[in-house]
């Protein structure tokens, strides 16, 4: 990734420093407006100087020697500056400096090569999903690097506390050109605790020297977690489509509602994960993709239907599945379809089955939280209890039964003797 930056190269002198009338001549580099001066070992009259040309004055005798040697230092120094831009290295007059004295060069860290290796490392550790989000985030630094700060790459060293509010301003801000939404505060949240992890790593590998998040604090809103309850599930449920393609993409909704599997494992599952339980009912048992937990889960009469359907059907032959497999958008898309057409006004998703299955399903159902949090692969019951909290429907059936049970009996006549 290269970077568009502004260069010069240009003499001085420093009259201050003049011993006898006589001093060194300063080179000055600029890049991006960044500049480092450093003296050269060549002693000129401070007389002779002219200011306006850099140079010796041309009617000096030793101008002619002086000004041809200023211009092959100007020479060697653009030409190092061609050399790495070239090679797509990030340039600093430091750098500069130091290749034209010989010096032993530091080498300098940008946050593309940062980016560029915790992919090469974590390529084998994280799921193609999670990779893709990062991808995501990497191109938003790149445009909000682009837009805002006129090149596409910067130092890790300089991201600060202001970088960190500008590219947080510059996500709220943004508005897309097709037809996604403006992102909202979660989703900016979302891209800055990448940036961080990015920072951290840095940190880790001596990188950078400082923590530039140590002062941000991240702010979350509560979302409310949509879920559908018995009435909208079994709406789904019974409802049959002309079109083969939302019938299966129906069933694959409502197998997530009654398992809890999230889409990608869904996609992911194989005939070897349906295995006899202890109770000798068939049960699902497989590592959660996203989490790498491993998830047990007891197959309902619905989801067994299914299963039995689609073995049956042979269409997941291809892929060693078996469910056959869609793309996520293809299956959003007909989602909402399935929403549109059974007068379902919450945006259908398959985190939206996953709470279901937690809610109506389970939880509803008097099943104890800590089995559900089991089932559902989270690595704390704090997760679980999000669900747990949104069930006011149940709050009130419990209350109902328990108004019940303290009514006052009927009262017994007065004896009157």
């Amino acid at each position: 990734m290269k970077t568009s930056q502004s260069f010069g190269v240009h003499f001085t002198i420093k009259k201050e420093k003049a011993k006898d009338g006589v001093t060194n001549v300063y080179v000055s580099v600029t890049v991006n407006k960044e500049r480092i001066h450093f003296a050269l070992k060549h002693y000129v009259k401070v007389d002779n100087w002219d200011k306006g040309r850099g140079g010796l004055k041309i009617k000096v005798p030793e101008a002619k020697e002086t000004n041809a040697y200023l211009e092959q230092v100007k020479f060697t120094i653009t030409t190092y500056y061609q050399q790495l831009q070239i090679a797509g290295k990030e340039v600093t007059p430091q750098l500069l400096k130091s290749m034209f004295l010989g010096e032993e060069i530091e080498e300098t860290y940008s946050l593309s090569k940062l980016m560029d290796y915790h992919y090469e490392t974590a390529a084998a550790a994280l799921t193609w999903s999670t990779l893709k989000h990062y991808a995501v985030t990497r191109r938003y630094l790149e445009k909000f690097l682009k837009e805002k700060r006129h090149t596409t790459d910067i130092r890790i060293n300089d991201i600060d506390y202001k970088f960190i509010i500008d590219f947080e301003t510059y996500l709220r801000n943004h508005k897309p050109k097709d037809h996604q939404r403006p992102m909202n505060n979660n989703g900016v949240m979302k891209h800055l605790i990448r940036l961080r992890k990015m920072t951290t790593l840095a940190l880790k590998l001596t990188w950078l020297s400082r923590d530039p998040f140590k002062n941000y604090k991240f702010r979350y809103k509560k979302v409310e977690t949509a879920f559908l309850n018995q009435k909208e599930l079994n709406s789904i449920q019974g409802k049959d489509f002309a079109v083969d393609r939302l019938n299966i993409v129906r069933d694959l909704f409502v197998f997530s509602c009654y398992t809890g599997l999230s889409y990608v494992d869904l996609m992911n599952l194989k005939e070897s994960n349906i295995t006899a339980g202890e109770d000798g009912a068939q049960w699902i048992k497989l590592f959660r993709q996203k989490s790498n937990e491993p998830t047990n889960i007891p197959i309902l009469p619905v989801a067994q239907q299914m299963l039995e359907r689609y073995l049956r059907s042979g269409r997941a032959e291809i892929t060693g599945t078996l469910f056959p497999n869609l793309s996520n958008q293809k299956v959003n898309s007909y989602l909402k379809e399935i929403g549109f057409m059974n007068g379902i006004k919450k945006v259908l998703t398959f985190g939206v089955a996953r709470h279901t299955f937690a809610t109506t399903v389970t939880l509803s159902n008097n099943v104890p939280i800590e089995t559900v949090s089991k089932m559902m692969g989270h690595t704390k019951i704090a997760t679980t209890q999000i669900y747990a909290r949104v069930l006011l429907k149940k709050i009130g059936d419990d209350m109902s039964v328990l108004r019940e049970k303290l009514e006052p009996g009927p009262k017994r006549p007065t004896s009157h003797k």
